[in-house]
């Protein structure tokens, strides 16, 4: 099932003025967002990227080349790019989501209005602490409990994690093995979201998403760790839903104390 149609879901909302691009966390399919749909109101249709090895597409080979992935997404967006469209992307998915645009942007095709980053420090900022693409299949399921992000049930059934981890231990060889190539900063809106209690994700190295973007980038911290969404899905979706129906000006139109704009104060260090 290697087609541009694939790669992507179908839209629930055909009639949305506007186009939500979803890419999902390492592992992540489409299960996870789909009920994102009921929350994020009618003008917006969500997309949700469907990556080999796993859901629909769970005995379609995995894929652990960044470029080569970046590519086939461009091209399954470049065909839906009808209406404007939104990138929101949560930790691999942010990266794969920066790409994609920067991609979008190379070919002189449509480029997203906005580009919304959950959980991920910067392209070019990021450290990669573990190589958990190297590891045994024990290893990795047990790195995969610190996350917090997949049921215990299913790390301890070995049939379906003999099924998943192909895709998984891909994911992790994208992000790990990710070569930030420099390029001039994107011209658009960058919305930052962290989680105020994720181990794997440092401020200071978050702060690197203000060297893509020509524009300010606005951030905004939620209770929770790495997979703090899931708390907050619907209070993410409603922003999402506000700024798509009012424009990028609504991102300073919401009442919260924890929502920084125009964000880092001071240029972030490169740092090793």
């Amino acid at each position: 099932m290697d087609t541009d149609e694939a790669w992507f879901t179908a839209g629930a909302n055909p009639t949305g003025a506007m186009r939500l691009f979803l890419f999902p966390f390492a592992g992540g399919n489409a299960n996870t967002f789909l009920p994102w749909q009921a929350l994020l109101g009618p003008r917006l249709e969500l997309r949700i990227a469907q990556l080999p090895a796993r859901g629909v597409r769970l005995f379609d080979p995995p894929l652990a080349d960044m470029d080569e992935l970046v590519a086939r997404l461009t091209r399954a967006v470049a065909g839906l790019a009808d209406r404007p469209f939104a990138f929101f992307g949560h930790s691999l998915g942010a990266l794969v989501a920066f790409e994609v645009a920067r991609q979008l942007r190379r070919g002189g095709l449509p480029e997203p209005t906005s580009l919304w980053v959950s959980g991920a420090e910067a392209p070019q900022t990021r450290a990669v602490r573990r190589r958990l693409h190297e590891l045994g299949d024990a290893e990795l399921i047990a790195a995969l409990g610190e996350y917090n992000g997949t049921a215990t049930d299913l790390l301890g059934n070995q049939e379906l994690m003999e099924l998943v981890l192909p895709g998984l231990r891909a994911d992790f060889a994208l992000s790990e093995l990710y070569v930030y190539r420099p390029e001039p900063p994107l011209d658009l809106p960058i919305h930052l979201l962290l989680g105020e209690e994720d181990p794997h994700v440092e401020l200071d190295r978050a702060a690197g998403w203000s060297l893509e973007s020509s524009r300010p980038v606005r951030r905004r911290l939620y209770s929770g760790d790495h997979f703090f969404l899931n708390a907050h899905q619907q209070s993410i979706a409603a922003l999402l839903a506000d700024v798509a129906a009012k424009g990028d000006v609504a991102a300073k139109d919401v009442d919260d104390p924890r929502a920084d704009l125009d964000w880092p104060a001071t240029q972030p260090r490169l740092t090793p």
